[in-house]
């Protein structure tokens, strides 16, 4: 499981990269920054690295890796990914919502590849999933449009069923669907 994410997250970095690569100086090493509230590398990084590997990107020869670790300060996250955007890095890669809102808040323009997302949606960082506007993309695993389509296989599973319960903190929204009610449990 980690080396396949870890490897879709290399393809769509490496994605937002090669279209403009195709016009640019051969000369040219991308970039690609980093960002992570962990202390520093681990298992999913070699599975990162690993995957760029296989698609014949090697660090330090064709592809240069920034790495910026926040060490579970997520006040550190702002301050790292604006040293990032100040590297002029091609593309950033971030882990975990926090992580991606101090990317998307350092840069409009840097495409930000979300190496995972709890609700994208919900924290602002895409307009939808299908359709995610301005300059992030990524895996989101948790989604309101995901959970309201959840819902409704359910319901075709299981006609007879008329309530849902869900337990979720205060406030989160709620994936609506017609035909069920679904409130939220405390």
């Amino acid at each position: 499981m980690k080396h396949s994410t870890a490897g879709l997250i290399a393809v769509l970095a490496l994605g937002i990269l090669v279209a403009p690569l195709a016009a640019q100086q051969p000369k040219h090493v991308p970039r690609i920054g980093f960002l992570n509230l962990r202390p520093g590398p681990n298992a999913w990084d070699a599975a990162f690295q690993q995957g760029l590997h296989d698609l014949g990107w090697v660090e330090g020869q064709n592809i240069a890796l920034e790495y910026r670790w926040a060490a579970g300060r997520v006040d550190r996250l702002p301050a790292l990914a604006e040293e990032l955007v100040r590297l002029n890095v091609d593309v950033l890669v971030a882990g975990a919502t926090p992580v991606i809102q101090a990317a998307k808040h350092a840069t409009t323009t840097i495409p930000i590849v979300m190496a995972i997302s709890a609700d994208a949606i919900d924290a602002g960082l895409v307009k939808s999933l299908a359709h995610p506007g301005e300059n992030v993309t990524g895996l989101s695993f948790l989604d309101t449009e995901l959970s309201a389509k959840r819902l409704e296989l359910l319901k075709e599973a299981l006609p007879q069923l008329s309530r849902v319960a869900r337990d979720a903190p205060g406030g989160q929204r709620s994936a609506q669907r017609p035909g069920l009610s679904h409130p939220v449990c405390a």
